[in-house]
């Protein structure tokens, strides 16, 4: 009686459902059904969404961790990842959708959504979702060169005032970008454009 009114909670959510935040449960079982049977993935993401924070939590572990193998699956959420998702305050959720969103063509306009959302983040209060948004942004400003005069000054100032971790992850993202923009990381990107022609 309990349950009338309500839709049944799909089976690969309920291998989710748990107590503690700090466990991820069965997520990597989770992970390896749904990367064999992808057609669950639309369940597996819904889960984003539950009102359970256990069950959202990990939901987006193994949403992240398919989408690193397979980015495509994200498509038909994309206007989520940048709208209601973006906008939780759970940080389980948020360092998940930070890790989500450079993996997805943005047009230009989304973009820079997607960066008001990555900059956003690193006023959070957790550390994780900080250092997230700085890999984040600075994936993001590989696919969007032109964003780059708005990443890499935020990644200076973290790099230079944040914690341990952000700063050894900062230090490590402004090598690596400088080095994309520098004349060798030009002449790549040439080599790349004209070979995909």
């Amino acid at each position: 009686m309990a349950n009338r009114g309500r839709d049944p909670i799909h089976p690969i959510l309920r291998k989710l459902e748990g107590r503690d935040l700090r466990s991820i449960g069965r997520s990597n079982e989770v992970v390896g059904e749904v990367t064999a049977d992808p057609a669950q993935f639309d369940a597996l993401f819904s889960g984003l969404r539950a009102d359970d924070p256990v069950l959202r939590a990990r939901a987006a572990d193994a949403v992240e961790k398919i989408t690193a193998r397979h980015p495509e699956y994200l498509r038909p959420h994309k206007k989520e990842l940048i709208g209601a998702l973006a906008r939780a305050q759970q940080k389980e959720v948020r360092w998940h959708v930070a890790q989500m969103l450079p993996r997805i063509d943005w047009n230009r306009r989304e973009q820079r959504r997607v960066l008001d959302i990555l900059t956003g983040y690193l006023e959070d209060e957790s550390s994780i979702v900080k250092t997230c948004a700085m890999q984040a942004l600075a994936d993001l400003a590989q696919m969007a060169p032109g964003l780059m005069p708005d990443v890499l000054p935020r990644l200076q100032v973290l790099s230079a005032t944040g914690t341990p971790a952000m700063k050894a992850r900062g230090r490590k993202l402004l090598v690596m970008l400088r080095a994309s923009t520098g004349p060798s990381g030009a002449r790549r990107k040439k080599r790349s454009a004209r070979s995909g022609r």
